[in-house]
């Protein structure tokens, strides 16, 4: 059935339609580019909307459009509590202590000052906007470390300063809020302070009940398996709506509180509803700010002059950096650290979103100030992300709290092969490690002076003690095949299915015994078995790293190799790819070959 729409106006399918393959596909595009993908989701959003006035969702999706967001939005902050495992937490306890009770209210007070005296808002809007700013956008945060690849404690205290301080952020603008009300109506200053100090204690007690209802729940199998994410989605946007009701915001809190009980709780379907939530965010964050973006009117943007430039300015040179080194001081954090996590402050779309909220509140006040609201937060998200995308990774580079400019290998099962392979890239300066739960299977790697890591890869031991940052590809070599399948399917959604490798299994060759196209890793090693592959090494073989040249290319090295195994190529720019079955090597002068070759003949006796 068609629907009717005013003159120039799209139907609702349409605008959901539209704002979802412009959120995944700018998604995609900034994967593909290597860029912040909000960045792009903002041109496109702004293009649509203010623009080219193609789509207003006020227009086009009409009163909806306000729930719609603060649900999704709460769905961002319960997949962030989700991911903050306390195991991960480790020697950043400290610095996310100072940077959440010490650096929420100074970022609250040197942000409600910059307001105040360099964008030139009144001090209730000031006060509102100031406490929002608390917010760094975890949602920015998760990429910009993806592609940066920073080291574990600079990675964690900036994702669960990001992460914790959203709610934070949003209860004090509400408690500014609140004191903005008593201003203009009959409230008292007591009577405002106990309903919000009753809201605040209600979000976190629902919270708590859900997180620990839904864990009893899960763990005592009182929810079928194919039920337990309708379930929690159920559960959460009933926390949110009874949090939300009893205290505007508040369900923010609750949510987050939900996801972090829940993330702690160590249930065996913990990691199944992580990867369906992640999902689900990537959706949610792409079509929010995709809305937001187009919701912007273009008097509003224009109304944007040198004084936000320079409000901008003042936040990232100034209140950023300063809330940060005074929250850390005289912590143990190194001081590279310290100054990594103070000038990376991204803004996201938790801050747009809230901001807007207010902003209009300010404004149903008579607050003419709150109108301004919503610019100057796109104009800082617009910045910041913008500024700390192409930033962040150069700058952590020159202080040396980078993984490395070239990905690193981890190689499972100390065998003759991973040593050779090993030392190959560590001829070639790529970064590996050797791991294996078997102690004996590590005496021959250590004493040929490579990384080593004892225990289970997939164990929290290893993500505490293992630098993942600096690895983002998997060898699954080691002796026992189903080892092998299990770690590659388990790691290959976090590392992504093009970074796990595993070596053939015996019999494989039979439909029988193949395994599902789901499970498992590419295949490695010219399509050989570990005893195969073991049996070349004891046979000889050898690793090279031959490098290319105009003269020397990939044809003549094939010809004068022909039994040769390639197995990965590292490009002049530092790319490193392994080749599984069946890829097709396209090599340019300066390349590194990983090869395995046969051992030279005898010479005859003469």
């Amino acid at each position: 059935m068609a629907v009717e729409t005013a003159s120039g106006a799209l139907s609702p399918i349409m605008a959901f339609a539209l704002v979802g393959c412009l959120g995944v596909g700018s998604q995609w595009l900034a994967w593909r580019l290597r860029m912040p993908a909000i960045v792009l989701m903002l041109v496109a959003g702004l293009a649509i909307g203010p623009g080219l006035g193609f789509f207003d969702p006020a227009r086009d999706i009409g009163p909806l459009m306000g729930p719609m967001i603060s649900i999704a939005v709460a769905i961002i902050l319960f997949e962030g509590g989700l991911t903050l495992n306390l195991h991960s937490l480790a020697d950043a306890a400290v610095g996310v202590r100072r940077l959440v009770f010490i650096g929420a209210p100074l970022g609250w007070l040197s942000s409600t000052l910059a307001l105040h005296y360099v964008a030139g808002l009144n001090w209730e809007t000031s006060a509102v906007f100031g406490g929002i700013m608390i917010v760094t956008g975890p949602t920015v945060i998760a990429p910009l470390l993806r592609q940066a690849r920073l080291k574990r404690r600079p990675a964690a205290l900036l994702q669960w300063e990001a992460i914790v301080n959203d709610p934070v952020g949003a209860l004090a603008a509400v408690l500014a809020f609140e004191y903005v009300v008593v201003r203009q109506t009959a409230l008292t200053p007591g009577e405002a302070m106990i309903e919000l100090m009753l809201g605040i204690g209600f979000a976190a007690v629902l919270g708590l009940a859900a997180g620990w209802g839904l864990s009893a729940a899960f763990r005592r199998e009182l929810v079928p398996e194919y039920m337990k994410v309708p379930a929690l989605f159920a559960v959460l946007l009933g926390v949110f709506a009874l949090s939300d009701t009893v205290l505007h915001e508040s369900g923010l809190l609750a949510v987050t509180i939900m996801g972090l009980f829940i993330a702690n709780a160590e249930l065996p379907s913990y990691t199944e509803l992580r990867r369906f939530k992640e999902h689900a965010t990537v959706l949610l964050v792409s079509g929010v700010f995709i809305l937001l973006a187009a919701s912007m009117k273009m008097e509003t943007l224009r109304a944007l002059d040198w004084r936000a430039l320079a409000f901008v300015a003042a936040v990232i040179l100034v209140a950023r950096p300063l809330t940060v080194l005074v929250s850390l001081l005289f912590s143990p954090i190194p001081w590279a650290e310290r100054l990594l996590v103070a000038f990376t402050g991204p803004r996201g779309v938790v801050l747009v979103a809230v901001a807007g909220l207010f902003g209009e509140r300010l404004a149903a006040l008579g607050i003419e100030d709150g109108a301004r609201v919503g610019a100057l937060a796109f104009a800082l998200v617009a910045a910041t992300v913008v500024l700390h995308g192409f930033t962040l990774t150069p700058l952590a580079r020159l202080m040396g709290l980078t993984g490395g400019e070239v990905t690193g290998v981890m190689l499972l099962g100390g065998s003759r092969w991973s040593i050779g392979f090993a030392q190959a890239l560590t001829k070639a300066k790529v970064p590996v490690l050797i791991i294996d739960p078997n102690r004996s299977h590590l005496r021959a790697p250590r004493e040929a002076g490579l990384p080593t890591f004892y225990g289970d890869i997939l164990s929290v031991s290893a993500e505490s003690n293992i630098e993942l940052s600096r690895y983002g590809i998997l060898v699954a070599a080691s002796d026992n095949d189903a080892y092998n399948t299990l770690v590659t399917t388990d790691l290959a959604p976090e590392l992504g299915r093009e970074n796990v490798y595993q070596l053939r299994r015996p019999g494989q060759d039979i439909s029988r015994h193949a395994l599902p196209p789901t499970l498992g890793g590419k295949k490695i090693g010219a399509n050989q078995t570990h005893r195969e592959l073991e049996g070349l090494m004891r046979q000889g073989w050898e690793f090279r790293t031959p490098t290319l040249t105009e003269e020397f290319t990939l044809e003549n090295w094939r010809a004068k190799n022909p039994e040769g195994v390639l197995l990965a190529r590292l490009t002049p720019a530092g790319d490193l790819r392994l080749l599984a079955e069946g890829d097709e090597l396209r090599a340019a002068p300066e390349t590194i070959l990983f090869a395995m070759v046969p051992p030279a003949p005898a010479k005859p006796d003469s």
